[in-house]
């Protein structure tokens, strides 16, 4: 290793890639935890240490250069590497204390996870959680989360995971839509009502296609892509929509609707990096979730 040729600080090397990957000083900022002219400083440093030019000023605004743009990818991968060795010393931890994020659905996380965590609290109060609420799949090997709850197997061989149950789901609608529009009886009459939507209208029409409903765009006329919104929509009245069993039954005010109908199955899976399961706290709160949840959801 010739270490003379390192002539830079990763920390200014650091701040370079968040200004790159976040658009701006302000942003970067945000998430390095410091503030903006900290970042600015760091990397005029980096440019001095390195005799580049990475970034074109125009007033507030900041355009990478074309040196700027190279030396990301070679800042990038030093990221990754830096990131792996983080997580092999996190995975070597032999302390039941400190952080673990949690990833789940908003809804998932809103209504099953409150129940284990105070089982957590009184098995191990020194583990601090940290729940990331959020309908798209975290990345583990990233380490935007330590374990996630997913409806899908990863596919990344990094990724440890166990199928814990399989889920019910069913279409459901609150009482005060169906005394209204009517209860449907068959997939026919169930056509003619209104959904609402949780999140992309073009995916949950083709979600909808694979139980044999042919419905249309105008059909959702409300929705969102918060799930706790979207749910909550549905229990005031605005439309039909399927859901998992074990959050559905905890409402008062909504029925199933067709419960004559098979029930929509799907995976539940846990799933967390490879060299974090060798973290105690790590494998104490993804083991206490792998026999928990089966019970809330049986």
């Amino acid at each position: 290793m010739n270490w003379q040729a390192i002539t830079f600080d990763w920390t200014h090397a650091r701040a370079f890639l968040a200004v790159v990957e976040e658009g701006s000083l302000s942003a970067a900022a945000r998430v390095l935890r410091q503030t903006q002219p900290t970042i600015g400083r760091q990397v005029a440093a980096l440019e001095e240490e390195l005799n580049v030019t990475l970034f074109e000023r125009s007033g507030r605004s900041l355009q990478v250069t074309q040196t700027g743009r190279d030396l990301a990818d070679h800042v990038r991968a030093m990221a990754e590497a830096a990131g792996r060795v983080s997580l092999v010393a996190s995975g070597q931890s032999q302390a039941i204390e400190g952080m673990v994020r949690i990833t789940a659905s908003d809804l998932f996380a809103c209504h099953l996870l409150p129940p284990i965590l105070h089982k957590l609290r009184s098995i191990a109060p020194l583990i601090e959680v940290d729940v990331v609420a959020t309908n798209s799949v975290s990345d583990l090997v990233q380490r935007e989360a330590d374990i996630a709850v997913r409806n899908v197997r990863p596919e990344q061989p990094d990724l440890v995971a166990r199928m814990i149950h399989e889920s019910k789901g069913a279409f459901f609608a609150s009482k005060t839509y169906l005394d209204k529009r009517g209860r449907p009886k068959t997939l026919k009459d169930l056509q003619k009502h209104e959904f609402v939507s949780f999140g992309d209208i073009d995916q949950m029409l083709e979600y909808y296609t694979g139980f044999g409903l042919d419905v249309s765009r105008e059909q959702f006329k409300v929705g969102s892509t918060n799930g706790l919104v979207a749910w909550e929509l549905v229990k005031k009245g605005f439309g039909i929509c399927p859901m998992s069993v074990d959050v559905a039954r905890a409402s008062t005010e909504v029925e199933e609707v067709l419960p004559q109908m098979d029930p929509i199955l799907f995976p539940t899976w846990l799933v967390t990096h490879r060299e974090l399961h060798t973290s105690r706290r790590i494998r104490l709160v993804f083991d206490l979730f792998a026999e928990e949840l089966p019970k809330l959801m049986a």
